[in-house]
């Protein structure tokens, strides 16, 4: 955190009549003189997209704020971080980029933010090119996830400092650092020092010092990451409050999938420096395009086969103990291939419950968790492979015991198949 510091402090005697970066975020509410709201129309297809050719596509639209054109990124000459990324960012709408650690994720709001230079490709921020602008005067806010609060200053003086930096007057100051504190619900703290507030609270005034001098952009790495799973949920709905408030454009990293279905217009998955699909978070995790992003996204039952019969709504897939399995192709077009079988847990149907089910298979089971609004059960199948189903407690038809033999099923259609990672 001390090293942050230093380098805002060091950027602003340098440069002190530049906007900066690290500091960074918005301003007031829209009724306040904060923010003119701004409209984003989700456009069907634009948040369809799958890979990034796909992603390529959707590039020609003029409402991007901000554009990534064939960017890539190596930090040692060799091994691309990042590979070919093709991604716009609409003007008002709340992107997350999602990821395990490693996939490029951070790296790509970092090569935005300024603070990593772009080995090839063009990264545009309203329709022009940035590369080569330092942090300091491309107007972005930034929210990292241990706060860079100034431990020696109050809350308001906080707040006031990307203020005075911009030469903003001292009456326009208090007026800004005023309404930044009652859109955060912080009014009468401004008096105190950072340690002297909670997680939550801390966290709330790096959101607020990093909007309050109208950015064009907001970027948040992992700002939640610090706080307990309450707190992490009760900000994650004022982001999303203020987002829509302000008519803010955010993009946001994260590697909670949890978080970035609550709190997206679209999701960008990344696996090993790429884009693996980019779309709404309900397509994302109901019509998830490859097996990578099934398995990632939630919870997710995952068995192999190979296909026998294919055809243009489902496929016939064949598992170790010839059992045949009826599921959705996905990019599955060969007689032969092996291919990953994705289900969700609450797909899954048992006892009278499968009559309408395509899919019906004898299964023994190990065990039961109960977790109050539902029962986990995992169960065995023929080819030995334990697979989990979530059962809703007002579907339980008397509590079954591990051991028992139940039939389970499932319909065609919330079974993909996809072609298998080793493939």
């Amino acid at each position: 955190m001390h090293i942050a510091i230093y380098k805002i402090i060091f950027i602003s005697r340098v440069r002190p009549r530049e906007p900066m970066e690290m500091t960074g975020c918005v301003d007031q509410f829209q009724n306040q003189g904060f923010f003119a709201r701004k409209s984003y129309s989700k456009q069907p297809d634009r948040l369809a997209g799958f890979g990034n050719d796909e992603i390529s596509n959707a590039s020609v639209n003029n409402d991007a704020l901000v554009r990534f054109v064939d960017v890539e990124k190596s930090y040692d000459g060799d091994t691309l971080v990042v590979k070919e990324l093709n991604l716009d960012v609409y003007s008002g709408e709340f992107l997350t980029i999602l990821g395990p650690s490693g996939s490029g994720k951070t790296t790509c709001l970092m090569m935005l933010a300024g603070f990593e230079t772009v080995t090839e490709g063009t990264i545009l921020l309203d329709g022009k090119p940035i590369n080569h602008l330092p942090p300091y005067r491309r107007n972005i806010g930034m929210v990292f996830q241990n706060y860079a609060l100034f431990p020696h200053m109050t809350v308001a003086e906080n707040l006031a400092f990307p203020l005075k930096v911009r030469r903003f007057n001292r009456a326009e100051i208090e007026d800004r650092v005023e309404k930044a504190l009652d859109m955060v619900r912080l009014s009468g703290l401004g008096h105190r020092i950072p340690l002297q507030l909670s997680g939550g609270q801390q966290q709330r005034i790096a959101v607020a010092r990093a909007l309050v001098f109208e950015p064009k952009l907001v970027l948040m790495d992992e700002p939640l990451g610090a706080l307990d799973k309450q707190l992490r949920e009760q900000m994650q709905y004022e982001i999303k409050r203020l987002h829509a408030e302000l008519g803010l454009t955010v993009v946001y990293v994260t590697h909670d999938q949890s978080e970035a279905l609550v709190m997206s217009d679209r999701i960008a998955v990344f696996h090993e420096g790429a884009i693996q699909q980019l779309s709404t978070p309900i397509d994302i995790y109901e019509r998830p395009q490859t097996a990578f992003v099934a398995q990632f996204i939630g919870e997710n039952n995952q068995f192999y086969g190979t296909t026998i019969e294919i055809g243009n709504k489902s496929c016939s897939v064949k598992l170790s103990d010839d059992t045949i399995v009826y599921a959705l192709p996905v990019g599955v077009q060969d007689i032969g291939m092996n291919v990953a079988l994705s289900i969700r847990p609450e797909r899954i149907l048992i006892g009278n419950n499968i009559d309408s089910c395509q899919n019906k298979i004898k299964a023994v089971i190990k065990e039961l968790h109960y977790l109050g609004d539902h029962l986990r059960v995992y169960v065995g199948l023929p080819n030995s492979v334990e697979i989990a189903i979530k059962i809703s407690n007002a579907m339980l038809q008397g509590v079954p015991k591990p051991g028992d033999e139940i039939w389970i099923g499932w319909k065609t259609e919330d079974c993909r198949a996809m072609a298998s990672p080793s493939q």
